[in-house]
Formats: C-alpha cells, sequence, structure tokens
C-alpha cells in the first residue's frame, strides 16, 4: 500500500452497532433483527468508498488505545486506509455510533463522537507539522471533513492557512450537526454535501425539491453544494448553474453511510476526470447500490 494520500478524511472513525429489522417499527417496538459492528464514522464511511474506486485516503481523526481502538486501527490497514497520521490518545475511548433501523427506515441513532471533539485541533497537526503539510506549503488536494468537528474547529478550518490550497469537501454528520457547516458557508472552495433537511437548516426553512434548497444555499453565500432528497432527486451547481437528476430507484435494505456512499463516489468520479453530470449520475447510482445492500460495508 502507499503512504502517499491522494486525499484526506478528517473526522469521525468509528465502530459502528447497528441493529437491523425486516419489519416497520415505531417507538417501543420489539422485535427480531440482526445486530451487527463495523468500522464507522463519516470519515471511515467515506473512506472505504474511496477505496473501492482505487483512491488512497488517509483518515485524520482520534482513536484511542483501548482494545476497540486497536482493532479499529487494525481493521482500517487491512481496508487499506493510511493510518500513519492518526492521533492516538491514552486518556479518551474509542468512539461509537448506535443505530436501529427498520423497513421503514431510521428509527433512531445516538453519535457518541466526544472523544472526537475533546481531541480538538490535535487531529490537523499533521497538516501543520510537516507531515502531510505546513502553513507554508499546505496541503493541495481535496480534504473530506465531517461535522463531527466541532464548530469551533471548523471555524479555525474556514480561516487556516492550513487548508488555503486543499478542495474541501463538506458534510454534515446528520441533521442535529448541519448547523455547525454555517463556518463554511463563505468558504472559496469549500464543497457541501447536504440532503434536504440539513440544507433547511441550514437556511432555516423548509424546503421541498433539492434545486431549490440548493439554490438558497448559494445564496447565503456556498460556494458549491449537492444537495440529495432521498430516492427523489439531487441538484449540484454554483451560482446560477444547478443541474437535477433522479436516483435509480431501488428497494432500500439500509441507510445508515448511504450519504458518505454519494459523497465518496462523487469526489473519486471527479477525480477521475467525469464531467459534472456523469460524475452526479455515478455517485447516484453508488449510492442506489450501497442502500439496495449490494455494495459490502
Amino acid at each position: 500500500m502507499t503512504h502517499t494520500p491522494d486525499i484526506l478524511c478528517i473526522g469521525s472513525v468509528l465502530w459502528d452497532v447497528i441493529g437491523r429489522a425486516a419489519s416497520h417499527m415505531r417507538v417501543g417496538s420489539d422485535v427480531p433483527g440482526r445486530i451487527t459492528r463495523l468500522p464507522g464514522g463519516v470519515a471511515m464511511n467515506i473512506a472505504m468508498t474511496l477505496r473501492r474506486f482505487d483512491m488512497h485516503p488517509a483518515l485524520l481523526t482520534t482513536i484511542g488505545r483501548d482494545a476497540e481502538g486497536e482493532e479499529l486501527i487494525a481493521e482500517a490497514r487491512r481496508m487499506g486506509m493510511i493510518c500513519d497520521h492518526i492521533y492516538r490518545s491514552d486518556d479518551l475511548p474509542t468512539d461509537v455510533y448506535m443505530a436501529v433501523e427498520g423497513a421503514n427506515g431510521l428509527i433512531a441513532a445516538i453519535a457518541d463522537a466526544h472523544s472526537l471533539e475533546a481531541a480538538g485541533d490535535k487531529v490537523l497537526r499533521p497538516l501543520s507539522n510537516g507531515a502531510l503539510g505546513s502553513a507554508d506549503a499546505p496541503f493541495a488536494g481535496p480534504i473530506a471533513l465531517d461535522g463531527n468537528l466541532t464548530e469551533e474547529l471548523l471555524q479555525h478550518i474556514a480561516s487556516s492557512p492550513l487548508f488555503a490550497a486543499a478542495d474541501l469537501r463538506v458534510a454534515p454528520a446528520s441533521p442535529g450537526k448541519a448547523e455547525r457547516l454555517l463556518a463554511l458557508l463563505g468558504h472559496p472552495s469549500a464543497t457541501l454535501y447536504v440532503n434536504l433537511e440539513e440544507a433547511g437548516l441550514l437556511c432555516q426553512t423548509v424546503f421541498t425539491e433539492a434545486a431549490t434548497a440548493a439554490e438558497a444555499l448559494i445564496a447565503r453565500g456556498a460556494h458549491r453544494v449537492l444537495v440529495t432528497d432521498g430516492g427523489k432527486s439531487a441538484s449540484e451547481g454554483t451560482k446560477g448553474d444547478v443541474i437535477t437528476q433522479t436516483p435509480p430507484s431501488v428497494m432500500v435494505t439500509r441507510v445508515t453511510g448511504a450519504g458518505d456512499t454519494f459523497m465518496a463516489a462523487h469526489i473519486a468520479s471527479e477525480g477521475q476526470g467525469m464531467d459534472r453530470a456523469t460524475a452526479l449520475t455515478r455517485a447516484l447510482n453508488a449510492a442506489a447500490t450501497y442502500v439496495s445492500g449490494e455494495t459490502p460495508l
């Protein structure tokens, strides 16, 4: 495996504990199903998809030195991620995400990313100490950021010279953390990947279609956006130039990680020189394949 990354994935790398049931669920449901534990977190999900597109991502995150952390590091390396620059803490435990999914979609989820938040800018040290870049020679490739970083750290990134040459690709970790991305709305090279609900939270309104949401985010100062609306539509664009496509119709068997798959496939497609329309189509197809259960986690 090469030790020279062609993209950095900064954010949450943790264990996903997912309970899935084939039946419709509501509050208080107690049904049979399957419970799995797999590597996850927004940054990790993006990196796993990038590897399937033959890219070489480096992870910038924090992982504990507990047993769960050692196992997670080993699994990430096995999958081909570059783990040389991960901040390892003796005091902070490895983060975890827990979700319950039914036939009617995501029922509930809790993201325990407190260690990542506590680590703060320690995860960014390789960008300043010469390992991956410095203030005088900042990293010049694509960087995928996720909203599990604190609002303060995202504000720092928005003005930091360490990110001045980067192609920033940004995603909220969840609707509950979407407003953290307000700090990056005016960044001249940031591309935001959000769903319809997250777009509404950023604009303090409710949208009914992706194209309208994309135009509103651009009007609020976003350099470039991609807005998805499940199986209905997806829009990509910059000021005065928004395109919209409809994803393929598939049977949904899982939802956790679908947005991360879409984002990674889009980044990889553009990195391979595809035009806007082709890159959007390929990303939608990758996400549809993922939610149908055909692509391994």
